[in-house]
């Protein structure tokens, strides 16, 4: 069976997560519908990661198995038709090897998360930013932000049902970045590893918020690691503002 992977951008608002579900909407349950609509049957896709209720994603990469072999941009175009109106649109494909997987075969996730200090509300980006109030110290959060590179047992910044074997991960890299508002400050925190625990990007985002507002001290996100307990952990930030933004491959399958 031909097997192609995708990259696919979408909303998360209206759904409650990636993953399918038995009632509520999902963004694997639309795909898949789509799917059956070419191709009747049924149709399981896999996804790089499974992201939460009310998360986006700029670059999500997933992929299926079919019975035929489809031109990637025929079958491109054909699932965005079917996928209207929902806010899912398949942006590549590609033809792949039976031995590419969109979890197994990643090496790397980026995630960008939105951050928004100003008084008046967010009306352009509502539901795509996580606004505060206060104003923000981003060197300072830079300050604490680099206490958390590299290897480390992240238990303090996982949520507790998290499913993964063990909490020690490696994180790559954390770029905090500022955009200068008519009316305030945008941040944005570009993360990258390899893999991620449940809320650790939500847990180490609203966390460095507290260093910003100056609630804590950038030293203080150091102590929190070095305490394994997820009661040190600041508090996690809503899913509006996150981003999974791409999935890196030992070959890019869309180049």
């Amino acid at each position: 069976m031909p097997r192609f992977a995708f990259r696919i951008e979408y909303d998360g608002g209206p759904f409650a997560g990636w993953q399918r579900q038995a009632i509520l909407p999902s963004v694997q349950g639309a795909v898949e519908a789509a799917l059956v609509r070419l191709e009747p049957g049924d149709h399981t896709i896999a996804a790089a990661g499974r992201t939460d209720a009310g998360v986006h994603a700029t670059a999500q990469v997933a992929h299926a198995d079919l019975t035929k072999d489809w031109d990637p941009f025929r079958l491109s175009e054909a699932l965005n038709h079917h996928l209207r109106p929902a806010p899912v649109a398949i942006t590549a494909c590609a033809r792949v090897g039976d031995d590419f997987h969109a979890r197994f075969s990643a090496r790397e996730r980026r995630y960008l998360f939105r951050l928004v200090s100003r008084r008046a509300p967010v009306v352009h980006d509502r539901g795509k930013v996580w606004q505060v109030q206060n104003p923000l110290d981003v060197a300072a959060m830079r300050e604490g932000a680099a206490q958390l590179i590299g290897l480390h047992d992240f238990t303090t910044f996982r949520a507790t049902m998290c499913q993964a074997k063990s909490p020690v991960k490696t994180l790559d890299e954390i770029a905090i970045t500022e955009i200068a508002l008519p009316s305030g400050q945008e941040v944005r925190f570009h993360l990258r590893a390899r893999s991620f625990l449940h809320n650790q990007v939500r847990s180490i985002v609203g966390t460095l918020e507290r260093v910003g507002a100056g609630a804590w001290a950038p030293e203080d996100v150091g102590r929190a690691l070095a305490a394994r307990d997820r009661a040190a952990c600041g508090p996690v930030c809503p899913p509006q503002g996150l981003y999974l933004c791409g999935v890196g491959y030992p070959e890019d399958p869309f180049a």
